[in-house]
């Protein structure tokens, strides 16, 4: 076989293990990224239920927009969001939690986290549905733009 076949041939293997490694690397790169969106909640998620605000505060965007079965109308800005939240600090004790099936939708700089929450104090179970879009920033930070939480009618 002459130089420039072999050549060809090794190549096209070369060519092959590129793009095969390069589509596990963007897989493992989504995998990633989804862990992340579900850790930075989980870790705003375990303050909060110890009355500690601040990981949502910090998690959230300037212009985030806040939908709660408790209110009537929307909660628009970060300022509006951090005053509502400091009127609950300390006032929030959760026993345990979960999160359930967190799902995690990604769209170039957005991710989509959709999960069912399930609250336990003194006996009791409170449990909610939430959605959170969360967006990258040009500080490669994750931000929540969004947050709908609802209630998960009895059976």
């Amino acid at each position: 076989m002459n130089n420039r076949l072999l050549n060809m041939k090794y190549f096209k293997y070369i060519l092959i293990l590129f793009f095969m490694t390069g589509c596990a690397n963007v897989s493992s790169n989504k995998e990633d990224i989804k862990a992340t969106i579900i850790a930075l909640e989980k870790q705003a998620l375990e303050l909060w239920n110890t009355g500690n605000p601040d990981g949502f505060i910090k998690l959230s965007s300037d212009d985030i927009v806040y939908f709660d079965p408790a209110f009537e109308n929307k909660l628009e800005g970060k300022k509006a969001l951090e005053e509502y939240y400091n009127g609950m600090r300390g006032k929030i004790k959760i026993d345990s939690y979960k999160m359930i099936k967190p799902i995690v939708q990604l769209s170039s700089d957005t991710a989509v986290l959709l999960y069912d929450y399930e609250a336990y104090r003194d006996g009791q179970v409170f449990k909610m549905h939430c959605t959170e879009v969360y967006k990258h920033t040009s500080s490669n930070q994750w931000k929540i733009i969004h947050t709908h939480w609802s209630f998960v009618l009895p059976k």
